[in-house]
């Protein structure tokens, strides 16, 4: 079974391949869903597979001569670190594209994003099965051109400097990362990551590891992102489509977390403890900084990616206490924010479609009234995110925090003390804003947000006054006449009352006869626009309630759809089971985090 790391990376590059066809591309969304299923299909097979009695070993392994001049080698395996993430990357790239078959891309070119999703699928399934230096490095990238396009493509009206930023600052971190991974080789004189893990450090002075860990780290905290590299993130989140940010989020910052683990702790044990309470510093930094944030928020998309850069701080505190416990929480919680955050930005996408807006002020209350099933799986998804035990998210925060309460020998543990009470503040922090989130949009009363289109109202005479403007003339009556004259005192000449009542019937004539020609001009507009609403429905598959709502200016208004619920389900379901059940994702982790940590750096 050694050729399933291989056809996990081989078949969503021959998909985003055959995507070009012109039979392949009229469907695009079907075949996208199609070659994902098939992905997640080899990860489930490659977990089936997996011998659970040996996860500290590197298991199902491909190894081919790559560049022979320069010892590269075609490197691939799987242990009980990358097993997990290799796992929920199939399932959210599928789950996107289930959510695509829903929901189009506003932008278009249809098939152009299902390219880029699979591409992009490429380089995030290869970062986590890597087991060369070089190999992992070019995966590492490869995820980046695509997500680029993603946001500048797809996303919103800011989608341009958003992507810009985020090419900049992940190109900025891999130089440096690449310059680290360089001082390793020139000094190991090897870039078998497996070889490498074996050592413990042997081998490279530890000088140079202070140095190699410095670079590597820098490059890994832009991608995870630590405090303050972190100010791309909040940009892309805001302006990337709702696909991008669960990707984003559930996967790409993952990568930068990933390569913690896999290489800068067990390759370089010693400039790992030279630098862990700098690393455990910045990282509480993050937490107390993101949940400050997410209570100064208006949008909502914005408060769950700042809300990401406290819940990563978590991770990266759990890396740097060095200890078994703590690397385990940091594992735990990379993939329970996976889920949890991929959940929250399918929700948010879905809320913001419907309403029309993100922005929490604007969306008024009562979100449970009027979408039951949309407002009780957001009200799950941030209860699940601050941490409540028996769901995914509490195991995670906790075992990092029980890490730093007993760092590994050689660490200050009064400092990690510290950091361990800024990190429980900031679980406070977290259920604040979460929970002030919750009050303003899905309880409360509901405030009407859906109206007519101005763009669609009739001009002119039939315009409608607005609520704050004064009243116009009284109307031309017979009775309004009268009123005017009586108001009018002695001053006013007499007028025949037999002449006021004619004039007074034929200028009512004369308006009805006008009033009605306006009305059915506007009507004969209105059922044209209708008509137009319906053809263009037909030609983007929507359905005539839809049309109807279109042609009206109003939005359509209505609860979670199948082919949401089927993206959201198996996310709800996964939270509560590792939540229930933490042994069926720690027992995969433990013994191959012990054997990364090595007998020298951990006790």
């Amino acid at each position: 079974m050694n050729w399933l790391p291989i056809a996990l990376v081989a078949v969503p590059l021959l998909g985003a391949v055959a995507a070009f066809v012109p039979a392949v591309r009229d469907s695009a969304v079907a075949w996208g869903i199609a070659v994902s299923a098939a992905v997640l299909v080899l990860a489930v097979a490659l977990a089936a597979v997996f011998d659970y009695a040996r996860p500290a070993e590197m298991q199902l392994q491909t190894d081919w001569p790559w560049i022979p001049g320069l010892g590269l080698r075609f490197h691939l395996g799987v242990d009980g670190v990358s097993l997990p993430l290799v796992v929920l990357t199939a399932l959210l790239v599928f789950l996107c594209f289930v959510h695509l078959a829903g929901h189009p891309p506003a932008g278009g070119r249809v098939s152009g994003l299902v390219v880029t999703l699979l591409v992009l699928e490429v380089g995030m399934l290869g970062t986590f099965l890597a087991l060369d230096l070089l190999l992992f490095f070019v995966f590492f990238e490869v995820v980046l051109v695509p997500m680029y396009f993603v946001i500048a493509l797809w996303g919103g009206t800011g989608r341009r400097s958003a992507a810009v930023k985020f090419i900049l600052y992940t190109l900025l971190g891999s130089a440096v990362l690449l310059i680290g991974l360089l001082v390793v080789w020139t000094q190991a004189g090897t870039l078998d990551m497996v070889a490498l893990a074996g050592r413990h450090g042997a081998g490279i002075a530890r000088s140079a590891q202070i140095l190699a860990f410095l670079a590597i780290g820098l490059g890994l905290a832009v991608k995870t992102p630590m405090w303050p590299l972190h100010t791309w993130l909040p940009d892309a989140h805001t302006e990337a489509p709702t696909v991008g940010s669960v990707l984003l989020a559930g996967v790409l910052l993952k990568m930068g977390s990933y390569g913690f683990a896999r290489i800068a702790i067990p390759v370089l044990p010693e400039g790992a403890a030279a630098l862990a309470p700098w690393l455990g510093a910045f990282a509480v930094a993050g937490i107390a900084y993101g949940s400050l944030a997410c209570l100064a928020q208006r949008d909502l998309k914005r408060m769950i990616a700042y809300s990401s850069v406290g819940h990563m701080g978590f991770v990266l505190l759990g890396f740097a206490s060095l200890t078994p416990v703590g690397l385990n929480g940091a594992l735990f919680a990379n993939v329970a924010h996976g889920l949890i955050t991929g959940l929250l930005f399918f929700l948010a996408g879905a809320v913001k479609e419907r309403y029309g807006t993100a922005d929490m002020v604007r969306l008024g209350g009562g979100m449970l009234r009027r979408l039951p099933y949309v407002g009780s799986l957001l009200t799950f998804a941030c209860v699940a995110s601050l941490g409540l035990p028996g769901l995914a998210g509490f195991w995670g925060e906790m075992l990092t925090l029980l890490g730093a309460f007993r760092p590994a020998a050689g660490l200050s543990r009064p400092l990690f003390l510290v950091f361990m009470a800024v990190g429980g503040l900031g679980m406070v922090l977290t259920a604040a804003y979460f929970l002030v989130m919750l009050s303003r949009v899905t309880h409360g009363r509901a405030v009407e947000t859906v109206a007519p289109a101005a763009s669609l109202e009739p001009a002119g005479p039939l315009a409608p006054a607005q609520p704050d403007e004064p009243p116009g003339p009284p109307l031309a009556t017979a009775e309004g006449v009268r009123e005017v004259l009586s108001e009018l005192g002695e001053g006013a000449e007499p007028v025949e009352p037999v002449a006021t009542e004619a004039a007074v019937a034929a200028l009512e004539r004369e308006a009805e006869a006008s009033v009605a020609a306006l009305e059915g001009e506007a009507e004969a507009a209105l059922a044209a626009g209708e008509a137009g609403a319906r053809g263009a429905a037909r030609a983007l598959g929507v359905g005539s309630t839809d049309a109807s709502e279109a042609a009206q200016g109003r939005r359509p208004f209505r609860d979670a759809t199948v082919y949401e619920l089927a993206a959201w389900l198996p996310l709800v379901a996964l939270i509560v089971l590792f939540g229930l059940w933490p042994k069926a994702l720690l027992a995969v982790t433990t013994p191959a985090v012990q054997s990364l940590l090595g007998s020298g750096v951990a006790p």
